[in-house]
């Protein structure tokens, strides 16, 4: 009778210490990957918190732990990666000296758990997310600054009619070579290179802009040889919206009117 009844008690304990056991292994993160040093000098120490593991719930971690200091001289700290219910990876930080619960992993105690799958950051998947859209913020950032420039110099007043290159007695028009320009800079130094002709060989000559302004009437700009040409006071500059066959210069070389409005742009 006795002996039955130890028996039962034995059979009743094991139960007890089974369940106990399980329910010390069923955390809800899975271990993924365990480093051990700093940011710039770790070690993967996977394999050694197995072993721990699977003596203790509960233990004081340390250099002596995984037997190696990755980085001598600076305060290490454990970094345990695993994988949480809703599939995020998740990083547990422990600093030389503290206690490790591993009550919240996943089959601690069994070692099921660091067959891989971390992201292989030491912060962390979340600073990869975090940069990956710290990336993104920047390229957006970027396209607006390249937008808004591309706004800002369209901008101007004054949309351009014709462009002629020379001297009065002998010019050419450049107005489509001028479009090429616009489109490549806002500003450039003007010359015989930049239109690739000589109209009027031995002359100073200069690049006459004629355009419309707000009021309806035609101005004349004059830049001559080596000067900068700024094309920022120009509406639609860097696109070539200008210049096309809807656009009527009254084809004098003075402009529209003799008392015009010249704006000088010399050396």
């Amino acid at each position: 009778m006795i002996k039955r009844h130890f028996t039962l008690f034995l059979m009743l304990a094991l139960s007890v210490l089974t369940v106990m056991a399980a329910a010390q292994d069923a955390g809800e993160y899975l271990i993924l990957s365990a480093q051990y040093g700093t940011e710039h000098h770790h070690v993967d120490v996977t394999n050694t918190l197995k072993i721990v593991a699977s003596h203790d719930q509960r233990f004081r971690m340390g250099n002596r732990t995984f037997g190696v200091d990755p980085d001598r001289g600076r305060v290490k700290v454990l970094r345990i990666f695993a994988r949480g219910p809703n599939g995020d990876e998740r990083m547990f930080e422990y600093r030389e000296g503290t206690v490790i619960d591993g009550a919240q992993f996943r089959g601690w105690g069994r070692g099921e758990w660091g067959q891989g799958g971390w992201s292989g950051n030491w912060n962390g998947e979340a600073e990869r997310h975090e940069e990956a859209a710290r990336h993104e913020e920047r390229e957006h950032h970027d396209e607006r600054e390249h937008h808004d420039e591309g706004q800002r110099r369209d901008e101007g007043e004054f949309r351009i009619l014709n462009a002629q290159y020379g001297t009065e007695r002998n010019h050419v028009d450049v107005t489509h070579r001028l479009k090429e320009l616009a489109r490549a800079d806002l500003q450039f130094q003007m010359g015989n290179g930049t239109f690739g002709v000589d109209p009027d060989p031995g002359r100073v000559k200069t690049l006459r802009i004629y355009a419309r302004g707000p009021q309806g009437r035609e101005r004349m700009f004059e830049f001559r040889e080596g000067s900068l040409v700024d094309g920022s006071q120009f509406r639609g500059w860097g696109r070539g919206e200008w210049g096309n066959e809807n656009d009527h210069w009254s084809g004098r070389w003075e402009g529209e009117r003799e008392e015009h409005d010249r704006d000088q742009h010399r050396w």
